[in-house]
């Protein structure tokens, strides 16, 4: 519920504050007074353009406060969660006009754009206006009326969760299929690389370690040459470095006791000479090894190069990479296999879920079905009751395919202008949305909302001078149908008619005073004797009569 609005420097409007009862509100006030004007700054917190013409004080910013109390509404929670608002007890929603005439809003502090405050504000205020048809014209709120008095919210919860299992496992199939789709047109081409892939049978690291052998073997003769004669050097030649060392060593010997570092040195001679023999040794056994083997080389060289032509084809540099590539052609290959019992298996499922989603679908429709009638008995009396006599609605439903919300759609049907006495078979009836009414549809709204208060959390709603044409009893049963509306949730309006401002629980009336040779808009709350005092001036004029006072008196305490 709205529990305050704040409004600073808007038009002629100075400062201003209201606190709502959270029942019954009723506005009056003179034609002229500044009504209008509090219902543009409430616009302009409910997501409305703002007009930096609203700016009287250009040298001060225009700021205009709702604090709502939104209870426990899961919508509000969800909203605020999937926009990473603050969630508190009191959502204020403000709105801001910069003395460059640029708008700001804001929800609980944190800046948001316009589109997130018209979302959050359609949760907490339902706003009806003169000429304003539009959630009356929508199909979606029309359903869910007949909803709501179908009481059928857990069949419709059930149906969801089905028909969106449904819809999950007909795109699972589909991409399938369209996958099925891509590898059979690819399927020839993956097959044949595959098994060029696994007839070249590369194993792991084989074309860098054919690359390493190539290089030696185109090498051997060189190689061996070097190690020829590096082994005669060492083992072979007139003074073989071994032998020389020895020689060494032996004269070195006979004289190591004379001098405290011979034995030292000795003994890293005969280091080097025993390392330098094993080092013969080991040239020796490389080159028995190296041989060069021109039928290997050529076989190499046919290997390395089928394995640079795959590389090159698949872009890549590796025996790795190529390998990897043959595990994923094979992986397709296999996919290819086992996708037609994957298709069939969705389309089981599929088709078993669509089974169970029609069978909720007929029996939602039956439902809304048993449901026209007994609306259209309802508002069309309560319209009778609220100064439209010759106005009759119908409701129809039109089957369609499967959706979110059923296999078929509800439209409401209205003719204004029924001559008396005629049912309504014969009317001229055409769908809400291109009714252009005023007043008229505003109380066909209140009269909707009326049968489905119960079973519907409504938001804050607020009626602005939908009592246009309408007086006496006719202006008395709105006033009836509002008090009872009210006992469920807070009920904002603006009104001229006496009958409906003394239902209310909480009476506002809005003046203008010259402050300064300036004209400024006011508002208070009424005292009982005010109340009565106002209502009888609605009744007879500026300067009632005692009957009048009488009449108001009477008006309120009953």
């Amino acid at each position: 519920m709205l529990k305050r609005l704040s409004i600073s420097n808007y038009a002629i409007i100075d400062e201003l504050e209201i606190d709502f009862s959270g029942r019954l509100n009723v506005i009056t006030g003179e034609t002229g007074a500044g009504k209008s004007i509090i219902m543009g700054a409430l616009g302009l917190i409910l997501g409305e353009r703002a007009d930096s013409a609203a700016l009287v004080k250009k040298e001060k910013k225009c700021v205009v406060e709702g604090f709502f109390n939104a209870g426990h509404k899961k919508a509000v929670a969800a909203f605020l969660k999937a926009n990473e608002l603050d969630t508190e007890e009191e959502l204020v929603l403000r709105r801001e006009i910069g003395t460059n005439g640029k708008s700001r809003a804001f929800i609980n502090d944190t800046p948001v754009n316009l589109s997130q405050l018209q979302q959050l504000s359609l949760l907490l205020v339902d706003l009806h206006q003169q000429f304003d048809t539009l959630e009356l014209g929508e199909s979606d709120f029309q359903r869910e009326v007949i909803d709501a008095l179908a009481g059928h919210s857990p069949l419709l919860e059930e149906y969801q969760q089905v028909f969106g299992q449904w819809q999950q496992v007909k795109k699972e199939a589909d991409e399938l299929k369209l996958q099925k789709w891509q590898f059979d047109k690819e399927a020839d081409y993956n097959r044949f690389q595959f098994t060029e892939l696994e007839e070249a049978g590369f194993t792991e690291n084989e074309l860098e370690e054919t690359d390493a052998e190539l290089k030696l073997l185109n090498n051997s003769e060189g190689i061996k040459a070097a190690l020829n004669k590096a082994f005669f050097e060492l083992r072979e030649g007139e003074q073989p470095l071994v032998q020389q060392l020895k020689i060494i060593v032996n004269q070195l010997n006979s004289f190591s006791s004379y001098h405290p570092e011979l034995p030292a040195l000795l003994q890293r001679l005969q280091s080097v000479q025993i390392e330098l023999q094993d080092i013969a040794e080991d040239v020796d056994r490389i080159n028995d090894h190296i041989q060069y083997d021109p039928e290997r080389v050529e076989r190499l060289n046919e290997r390395l190069s089928l394995g640079y032509k795959l590389q090159k084809k698949h872009g890549v540099g590796s025996t790795r990479e190529l390998l990897e590539i043959q595990q994923q052609l094979e992986e397709k290959l296999q996919a290819v296999l086992q996708i037609d019992q994957l298709i069939e298996q969705k389309e089981t499922e599929s088709h078993g879920l669509y089974e169970q989603a029609v069978a909720f679908a007929k029996k939602i429709s039956a439902n809304r079905r048993k449901q026209l009638k007994p609306f259209e008995e309802k508002v069309n009396k309560l319209l009778v009751q609220v100064g439209m006599p010759n106005a009759k609605l119908k409701a129809a439903l039109d089957s369609t395919g499967l959706n979110e919300t059923g296999e078929d759609t509800v439209e409401f049907l209205f003719d204004a202008n029924l001559p008396a006495g005629n049912s309504g078979k014969d009317g001229q009836f055409q769908p809400l949305r291109k009714v252009a009414s005023g007043g008229e549809l505003s109380r066909l709204m209140l009269c909707i909302k009326s049968l489905v208060a119960e079973s519907v959390d409504l938001p804050t709603m607020i009626f602005d001078e939908i009592d246009t044409g309408i007086s006496g009893e006719a202006a008395r049963q709105v006033g009836i149908i509002m008090k009872a509306l009210a006992a469920r949730r807070q009920v904002i309006c603006i009104t001229h008619q006496p009958q409906i401002a003394g239902k209310a629980d909480a009476h506002f009336f809005v003046y203008k005073e010259i402050v300064k040779d300036l004209v400024k808009t006011h508002i208070r709350l009424l005292s009982t004797e005010e109340r009565i005092t106002s209502i009888a001036k609605m009744l007879s004029g500026e300067k009632p009569t005692a009957a009048a006072m009488e009449n108001a008196r009477e008006m309120l305490l009953n």
